[in-house]
């Protein structure tokens, strides 16, 4: 069976024209226009294990990526200079890029490329966060605790400005790194993971303005919001650019709104009070999944389920505390898990025809332009 990436691959090579594979997609959907089993755009496809080599590969990809970070380690411990924490990451971005010269751009493996641009990015991020960390002096911050003989203790720290730089710094180079890689090996989620490391860069120079601390930087979670409705904004674009979901695009979309949900979700919950681990009432557990419901049907209606799964997490907080606060003690676990994993199930058994009716509620002129598959089903 091939796959929609195997038959774009077939054009690239000029294995077949696209309009023999255009016509190929015509007769494919033609055949399976009645079978309720074939795969469809709503199926939210993307390329990520083509065969049990991809695991095999990323396996090995795995422990070369062990074995460079502690032999660069090993290598900037011996050598006593500055920054060598940073040799360990280096080696490791280093041979994550020889890897992917072999396994993304010629055999093209989809797993061991995502694999190998996260390892790479990451890395090359580290590698410059460490070496900024050295060059930035630290200071003798005094920690007062009762009752020790000294009445306490010193550490060398960075000012909250200086810690912030040095993510700022990271983030920088993990997004020049992601840039190169894109412009070298074309791989969808290398978009997400530079646009992350431009959010992240920003949220670092925010921090370093205001030289807080992340936990009482009260400008950091709206401008997250902002940013998460920027990526979110950014992906749409790429939905929008291919609505039938045939081309790359629609992979690069996917990831996209894999990074922008969290940025979304995490600063709303973050107001309500669910992510400091106290006690949720009822009316925070009821606006919860208000949320829930909202991010539900905007996933309905761009057909893509990163929101749902991204606000997961918090829902089952807040119904498991509030399960707990009426009584249910020892079945709180179980019986949030029972309604949330029943919910979703029935979703997605029925998300054709759920999305046909959120679909059906929109203007026409913003319907038109949202996956055509079940525009097409819902006529």
């Amino acid at each position: 069976m091939y796959s929609e990436a195997d038959l774009q691959s077939a054009v690239a090579a000029g294995a077949i024209t696209p309009e023999a594979a255009e016509a190929l997609r015509a007769h494919v959907a033609a055949q399976n226009s009645g079978d309720r089993s074939a795969p469809i755009a709503d199926d939210e496809q993307f390329r990520l294990v083509t065969g049990f080599n991809d695991i095999f590969v990323t396996i090995a990809c795995a422990l070369v990526i062990f074995a460079s970070a502690a032999i660069g380690s090993a290598i900037g411990g011996k050598s006593g200079s500055g920054g060598g924490s940073a040799w360990g990451p280096a080696f490791v971005a280093a041979a994550c890029w020889a890897m992917a010269e072999v396994f993304t751009r010629r055999r093209r493996l989809a797993l061991p490329s995502i694999v190998l641009l996260l390892a790479f990015v990451v890395a090359l991020g580290l590698a410059v966060g460490n070496v900024a960390s050295t060059l930035l002096p630290t200071h003798a911050i005094w920690h007062p605790v009762a009752g020790m003989p000294d009445g306490g203790w010193n550490t060398d720290e960075h000012d909250p400005w200086q810690t912030a730089l040095i993510f700022g710094a990271g983030a920088f180079a993990a997004a020049l790194g992601a840039f190169a890689h894109w412009r070298r090996f074309r791989v969808p989620i290398t978009i997400a993971a530079g646009v992350g490391g431009a959010v992240l860069l920003l949220l670092s120079l925010i921090a370093a303005a205001l030289n807080q601390s992340p936990g009482s930087n009260a400008f950091l979670p709206p401008a997250a919001l902002l940013c998460g409705l920027g990526v979110f904004a950014y992906a749409m674009r790429w939905d929008l650019s291919d609505p039938d979901r045939r081309t790359p695009r629609a992979d690069i979309a996917f990831w996209l709104h894999l990074l922008a949900a969290p940025l979304i979700v995490h600063p709303l919950f973050f107001w309500m009070g669910v992510t400091g681990g106290g006690e949720v009432s009822g009316l925070v557990a009821a606006g919860v999944l208000a949320i829930y419901l909202f991010f539900a049907a905007v996933a309905l209606a761009i057909d893509r389920r990163a929101l749902l799964v991204s606000a997961l997490a918090y829902v089952l907080i807040a119904l498991g505390q509030l399960f707990r606060r009426y009584g249910a003690v020892e079945l709180n676990v179980a019986l949030t898990a029972l309604v949330i994993g029943t919910a979703l199930l029935m979703l997605s058994a029925f998300w054709g025809p759920i999305r046909a009716f959120v679909l059906g509620k929109l203007p026409p002129t913003i319907a038109a332009k949202l996956p055509r598959s079940a525009i097409s089903r819902s006529a």
